[in-house]
């Protein structure tokens, strides 16, 4: 396991294990609290809804409870893996002891630079601070917590549970010190990192992705073909897991506009707008699996 006084370089305290404290309870949040638990990380939770780190605990239990039941873990390791993970509502007493940092609230600039700005007031000065953001590259973030050489991305992929990858992403003011800290995170994490030298919208696999759905989308407005063909056509032709409209639903359409309509503001490009089929979604409030219907229908508890 990483040390504490290992991971932070010289003039750090000589404390026990490495603490880590993950900013914001949702999906991606709770899940990534709850990897790190799993291999043997003291991970503290912080969520200002109450409410919010009782969906995320609770959602927690119920995967680690599937796992139980296919015989993937036994029940003293689900208890321990879930009583490593602290719930507060109180930032300063998720950081004062921090080793390292992982936001993961709203994808907001406004809202990640007020919280990174705190964060380089409350965490230990040796802190790693990384955004979990997979739009809003760590530039942007990085100089209000004047510590902008401890700073970089760390992309999760959802649900981080289950995908193995995390991109850890370079800024310009980024030290190579700080790069390695978070690439060994990762792996005690139980991920697998690749480093993003440069600081790039979109970073690797999105930037990729990006291009082959908005292809589909396409297709789909010129009327080439259907949302189900489409799909199919991409599952079974290029072996994907999920055709782009199956996995936006699953992802949640809204985070799928929102991240097109950055890269399209970013760049200016045309190739980036989002496509008006997407966008008449959204506006319709018809987000995916989460509301019930996107591109596809979803019972209650389907």
């Amino acid at each position: 396991m990483i040390e504490g006084d290992a991971a932070a370089g010289p003039g750090s305290r000589h404390r026990a294990p490495f603490r880590l404290a993950v900013v914001g309870a949702g999906s991606m949040g709770a899940q990534i609290a709850q990897q790190a638990a799993l291999h043997g990380l003291e991970v503290w939770l912080q969520d200002v809804s109450h409410e919010q780190l009782e969906r995320g605990l609770g959602s927690n239990r119920s995967h680690l409870r599937r796992r139980v039941e296919q015989g993937r873990m036994t029940e003293a390791e689900l208890e321990a893996g879930l009583a490593r993970v602290h719930p507060t509502g109180d930032l300063a007493r998720a950081t004062e002891d921090a080793d390292a940092v992982i936001e993961a609230i709203v994808e907001d600039l406004e809202a990640k630079r007020i919280l990174f700005a705190e964060l380089g007031r409350l965490a230990p000065a040796h802190a790693l601070l990384a955004s979990n953001s997979s739009t809003i590259g760590i530039s942007k973030l990085a100089p209000v917590s004047g510590r902008p050489d401890r700073c970089c991305n760390m992309h999760f992929f959802y649900p981080p549970l289950v995908m193995e990858l995390v991109e850890v992403v370079k800024g310009p003011e980024t030290s190579e010190e700080t790069v390695q800290r978070a690439l060994a995170l990762a792996r005690e994490m139980g991920r697998t990192p690749i480093l993003v030298r440069r600081e790039i919208d979109g970073f690797i696999v999105n930037r990729i992705l990006h291009m082959a759905t908005q292809e589909a989308y396409r297709l789909l407005d010129a009327g080439v073909a259907s949302v189900e063909d489409i799909d199919t056509a991409v599952e079974k032709g290029l072996r994907w897991p999920m055709g782009p409209f199956r996995l936006g639903d699953f992802t949640g359409l809204d985070v799928t506009y929102r991240a097109r309509l950055h890269m399209y503001r970013t760049t200016g490009d045309e190739r980036y707008r989002p496509s008006p089929s997407l966008e008449a979604k959204v506006r319709a409030g018809e987000l995916g699996r989460k509301t019930g219907k996107g591109w596809y229908e979803y019972p209650e508890g389907g």
